[in-house]
């Protein structure tokens, strides 16, 4: 029974040391668990709001950034069109200046061909008006040098 009296005698010699540690539990969570918790869940909020918010700004510079490739594909494609219409004018004004070119040297080949073809009748008609003179020029020369040689021949 001794041991149960001393049982009995240091229980109610902890009893202090519960009530002192059970109330120094309840002022530690009233005064500093129950503020850092509370800090902990408030941090916790803010970090969540950083997060939606960091979310919501990169979706907004996604959408952003999407219409703006958007915007320089449209003007890309536009530019590009715009050049294959230059392109092509350039091209029409080279085929119409070729074609005229090639008209132009056409008719100044058959202006020249007229030209020599009239160049060649009148030559044609000269050396027959001038055929039979010539030929007795020829005939007189070769004569005179037949006389010259035949009189050096002589001698």
């Amino acid at each position: 029974m001794d041991i149960l009296h001393s049982l009995g005698q240091l229980f109610l010699g902890s009893v202090p040391t519960i009530i002192i540690v059970l109330l120094f539990y309840l002022f530690l969570r009233s005064v500093f668990f129950t503020p850092i918790q509370r800090a902990m869940a408030e941090r916790e909020a803010r970090i969540d709001g950083a997060r939606a918010e960091a979310a919501a700004v990169e979706a907004e510079a996604k959408h952003e950034m999407d219409s703006y490739h958007d915007a320089l594909r449209q003007a890309r494609a536009t530019i590009f069109t715009e050049q294959e219409a230059v392109r092509r004018e350039a091209l029409e004004n080279r085929a119409k200046l070729l074609k005229a070119m090639r008209v132009r040297a056409q008719e100044e080949v058959l202006a020249a061909t007229k030209r020599i073809e009239v160049e060649l009748q009148a030559a044609r008609a000269q050396v027959e008006r001038e055929a039979p003179a010539l030929a007795g020029d020829i005939v007189r020369v070769i004569l005179e040098q037949r006389t010259s040689l035949g009189g050096a021949v002589a001698q």
